[in-house]
C-alpha cells in the first residue's frame, strides 16, 4: 500500500490509499496486455474492441440470472390474475395487443433507451435518480459531494424548476418522500415476487393430479420459501453459477413452446400488434376492459430491475440481453399463450400451463420452479442491498449487514431484514393464496414504481440533460398517461389484495420518516450546543482534568466544531486521551467515494487532538477494521509533515516529538468513543414532536449500536450517555 497527499484546499489534506485493485466495479474493461509494436494502431485498437464485446456477452448472459428473473417469469402469472368472464377471440387479440405496446414502449423505449442512461456513478434506482439531481442541481437534504471536497463541481446553472424546488422546503420535502416511496415499493416488490412466482410455478401440480389441493400447493410453495430464506446466510455465490443457465433455458423454452402453440392454435396472432384492436378492446368493454388493466400490467414486472441492477452490470450488456433475449421470449411466449386461449378460452384461470403440450409438461414444471425460486432470489437480494443503502444514508435503522462473500461487494445478507421478509412472505401466501389476490397487490406496487421513475426522469431532463421541452412533454405525456392508467385500474382492486403493498410501503415510511427526523432533530442540537476549539482549550487548561495516555477516535456527526457530548464527557470524566482524533462519518449522495478521497485530516491548533472526516457512498461497505487506525496514523504522520515549516529548526523537532506521541499513544490502546444520546421529551413539546420522537426513541432503543455496526471489537467501544432536550 502505498500514501499520497491530495490538497483539495488551503487547510484541508486528503490522503491518497491507493489499494492493490480498483474499488469501482462499476463495469468491466479488457485485461491490459503489454504492447506488441509488431501491431499497428488499428489493429491493438480491432483487439480491443473486440475484447469489449466479448465482455459485454459475457456480462449479458449473467444479466438473465440476475437482472430480468421477474421479468421473464412473468408468463407465470399474468393472465391467471385476470378476472376474465367469458372472453371471445377479440378480446384476447386486445389484451395480446395491450401486453405487446407495453412491453414495447415501457421495457424497450423507457427502460433499455432512456432510464439506463440516467445513471449516478453507475448506479441506478429511484434512489439513484434522485441522488443525481440532488448533485447535479443542489435540491438534496443530504449532504452532497461538492459540499465536502473540492473536486470538479457537478453543480450546473439552475433553471427555473430548479430555482423552484432550492427555495420551497415543501417541494424538497416531496421529493425526498417520493424517492423513499419508491425505495419501499421496491422492498414490497421483494414479499411480493417470491410469494406469486412460486405459487404460480408450483400450482402445476394441480393438473396432471387433480387430488392435489389448492390448500397442499400453498403449503408446499410455503416450504419452499422457508428454505429459500433459511439458506440466505450462506449467500448466493455457490449457487450462483447456475442461476444464468436456468434463467437462460427458461428464457429459450417458453417461445418455443409458444411458436408451437401459435402453429397449432392460431398462427395469423401477429396481426394483434396492430393497436387498433385496443382502440375496440376498451369501445366494446368499456368499464370492465379497464378494469382488466390491472392484470395485463403484470406483464412489465421487473422491468424496473434493468434500471436498479445497473450498478451490477453496465449499460451494454442490460440492453443485448433485453433487446435480442427477454423482449422476443416475452412476445412470443405471451403470442403463444394468447393464441391457445383463443380457441379454449376458458383456460385462462390456468393460462400458462395449459398451453403446455403434455410431451414437455415435466421439464417445464422443473424449469418453472427453478426459475421462479432464481427470480425470488434476485429480488431478495436486491431488498438487503436496498436496505443496507438505507442504513448507510442514515434512513433506517441500524440492522445487521453481513459481506457474504469476499469477492463480490454487493452481496450483502441481513439476518433481521431476512427473517421479516420470509414471515411476510409465508404470510401472504397462507392468507392471500388466491394468485388474483396477490396479483392485484402486485400490480399496485408495478403501477406505481414505474410512475415515480417517470416522475423523476422527467426531472432529470428538464434540470440535469436541458432536453428540448417537445421531447420532455412528448416523453412525459405519453408514459405519464400510459402509467397513470394503470395506476387508476389497480386502485380499484385496492380491497381486493391491494392494499397490502400500501400497508407494507407506509410502515416502512413511517419506521424511515421518523428515524431521518430524529437523526435531523439531534444533528440540529448539536449544531446548536456544539463545543469550539476554543472553548475545548477552556476545559482542557482546568487542573482537573489530565490527558491521559493511549489514542481515542471521538466519533462526531457535525464538523464545523464538536459534539456537545464531549463536553459531558470531560466534565464527568476529568480526563482527554493524549492523542484523541475526533472522527465525523461523512454520507454522500454517491455510491463509492474514491480511495483517494476516503481519508481527509483537518488542521487543529491544539496539541494532540485532530479532525478526520472518514467519507463513504451509499453502496460503500462501511467497515473500520484494523487497517482503518493504520491508514488513519499514517495520514495524521503526512498531515504534521505537512504542516511543519522546513527552515525552522525547532519545527523539526515538534514534527518528531508529534509523530512519537502517535506512536506511543497507539501502542498504549485505541478507544472508540461514541454518544448514547436519548431525547428528553417534555411537556413543552408539540404533540407531532411527543409522537415522532417517542417512536423514534423506540427504535434507537432497539436497534444495533453504531460501533458494532463499524466492525469495532467490544473492548475497545465506549458510549457515552446524554440527554438532549427536544
Amino acid at each position: 500500500m502505498e500514501d499520497h497527499v491530495h490538497h483539495p484546499s488551503s487547510n484541508d489534506v486528503v490522503v491518497n490509499v491507493i489499494c492493490d485493485s480498483a474499488p469501482d466495479g462499476r463495469c468491466l474493461h479488457p485485461t491490459l496486455h503489454p504492447t506488441n509494436h509488431a501491431f499497428s494502431p488499428q489493429q491493438q485498437q480491432q483487439h480491443q474492441d473486440g475484447n469489449e464485446r466479448r465482455d459485454s456477452l459475457i456480462l449479458a448472459y449473467k444479466t438473465l440470472g440476475v437482472v430480468f428473473g421477474g421479468l421473464v417469469t412473468s408468463p407465470l402469472y399474468v393472465y391467471p390474475s385476470m378476472p376474465l368472464k367469458s372472453p371471445t377471440e377479440d378480446d384476447y387479440l386486445g389484451i395480446y395487443s395491450i401486453m405487446f405496446w407495453t412491453l414495447t414502449l415501457i421495457g424497450v423505449v423507457k427502460y433499455a433507451n432512456v432510464a439506463i442512461r440516467a445513471d449516478d456513478h453507475g448506479e441506478g434506482g429511484t434512489f439513484a435518480l434522485y441522488s443525481l439531481l440532488c448533485r447535479h442541481v443542489n435540491i438534496g437534504i443530504l449532504p452532497s459531494k461538492h459540499g465536502y471536497l473540492n473536486t470538479t463541481k457537478d453543480v450546473q446553472s439552475n433553471t427555473l424548476l430548479a430555482r423552484f424546488f432550492q427555495t420551497s422546503v415543501v417541494a424538497r420535502r416531496l421529493l425526498l418522500f417520493v424517492a423513499m416511496l419508491g425505495t419501499c415499493m421496491l422492498i414490497g416488490d421483494g414479499i411480493l415476487t417470491p410469494a406469486i412466482s412460486v405459487l404460480s410455478a408450483m400450482d402445476g401440480l394441480r393438473a396432471p393430479f387433480p387430488s392435489v389441493s389448492k390448500l397442499l400447493v400453498e403449503a408446499l410453495s410455503a416450504v419452499v420459501l422457508i428454505v429459500l430464506f433459511l439458506l440466505q446466510k450462506f449467500g448466493t455465490s455457490r449457487v450462483s453459477f447456475l442461476f444464468s443457465p436456468i434463467m437462460a433455458t427458461w428464457t429459450l423454452s417458453t417461445p418455443l413452446v409458444g411458436i408451437y402453440s401459435i402453429i397449432h392454435h392460431y398462427p395469423s396472432i401477429f396481426k394483434a400488434l396492430s393497436p387498433h384492436y385496443i382502440f375496440h378492446f376498451f369501445w366494446r368493454n368499456g368499464k370492465s376492459g379497464w378494469l382488466l388493466l390491472g392484470g395485463t400490467v403484470l406483464c412489465i414486472t421487473g422491468s424496473e430491475a434493468m434500471f436498479a441492477d445497473l450498478g451490477h452490470f453496465n449499460q451494454k450488456s442490460i440492453q443485448i440481453a433485453f433487446l435480442f433475449t427477454i423482449y422476443p421470449s416475452l412476445v412470443l411466449t405471451y403470442a403463444g399463450q394468447t393464441a391457445y386461449l383463443i380457441k379454449h378460452p376458458n383456460d385462462h384461470d390456468d393460462g400458462f400451463y395449459k398451453f403446455i403440450p403434455t410431451s414437455v409438461y415435466w421439464p417445464i414444471f422443473v424449469i418453472a420452479t427453478s426459475a421462479a425460486v432464481v427470480a425470488s432470489q434476485s429480488l431478495i437480494s436486491a431488498t438487503f442491498s436496498v436496505i443496507k443503502q438505507s442504513v448507510v444514508l442514515d434512513y433506517f435503522p441500524r440492522v445487521k449487514v453481513v459481506h457474504t462473500s469476499k469477492d463480490k461487494e454487493g452481496e450483502v445478507y441481513s439476518p433481521e431484514v431476512n427473517y421479516i421478509l420470509m414471515v411476510l412472505c409465508v404470510a401472504v401466501i397462507l392468507i392471500f393464496g388466491d394468485g388474483k389476490d396477490i396479483g392485484n397487490a402486485f400490480g399496485v406496487v408495478v403501477s406505481l414504481v414505474m410512475l415515480i421513475t417517470t416522475l423523476l426522469l422527467t426531472l432529470v431532463m428538464i434540470m440535469i440533460w436541458r432536453t428540448p421541452a417537445v421531447l420532455v412533454a412528448l416523453y412525459f405525456v405519453v408514459f405519464f398517461v400510459m402509467e397513470g392508467v394503470y395506476v387508476s385500474a389497480v386502485f380499484t382492486k385496492f380491497a381486493e389484495g391491494g392494499w397490502i403493498p400500501f400497508a407494507i410501503s407506509f410502515i416502512l415510511a413511517f419506521i424511515m420518516f421518523g428515524w431521518f427526523y430524529g437523526r435531523q432533530r439531534k444533528t440540529d442540537f448539536e449544531l446548536t450546543h456544539k463545543i469550539t476549539f476554543e472553548r475545548l482549550e477552556e476545559l482542557l487548561a482546568e487542573r482537573c482534568v489530565q490527558r491521559v495516555p493511549g489514542l481515542c477516535f471521538f466519533y462526531t456527526k457535525i464538523q464545523d466544531g464538536l459534539t456537545p457530548i464531549l463536553g459531558h464527557y470531560i466534565k464527568n470524566m476529568k480526563s482527554l486521551h493524549k492523542v484523541t482524533v475526533f472522527t465525523t462519518l461523512r454520507y454522500l449522495l454517491v455510491p463509492k467515494v474514491a480511495p483517494h478521497e476516503r481519508i481527509v485530516i483537518k488542521e487543529s491548533n491544539l496539541r494532540g487532538v485532530y479532525c478526520c472526516v472518514i467519507q463513504y457512498g451509499y453502496a460503500d461497505a462501511l467497515n473500520l477494521e484494523d487497517h482503518f487506525v493504520d491508514q488513519v496514523i499514517s495520514s495524521l504522520a503526512q498531515h504534521i509533515q505537512k504542516h511543519q515549516s522546513p527552515e525552522n529548526l525547532s519545527s523539526d523537532f515538534q514534527e518528531i516529538e508529534e509523530t512519537l506521541n502517535l506512536e506511543e499513544a497507539r501502542h498504549a490502546g485505541v478507544v472508540h468513543v461514541r454518544g448514547k444520546t436519548r431525547f428528553y421529551i417534555g411537556l413543552n413539546c408539540g404533540w407531532f414532536d411527543k409522537i415522532v420522537l417517542s417512536f423514534y426513541e423506540v427504535m434507537h432503543s432497539n436497534c444495533r449500536s453504531g460501533l458494532p455496526a463499524l466492525g469495532i471489537p467490544p473492548q475497545q467501544r465506549i458510549e457515552v450517555g446524554m440527554l438532549y432536550e427536544a
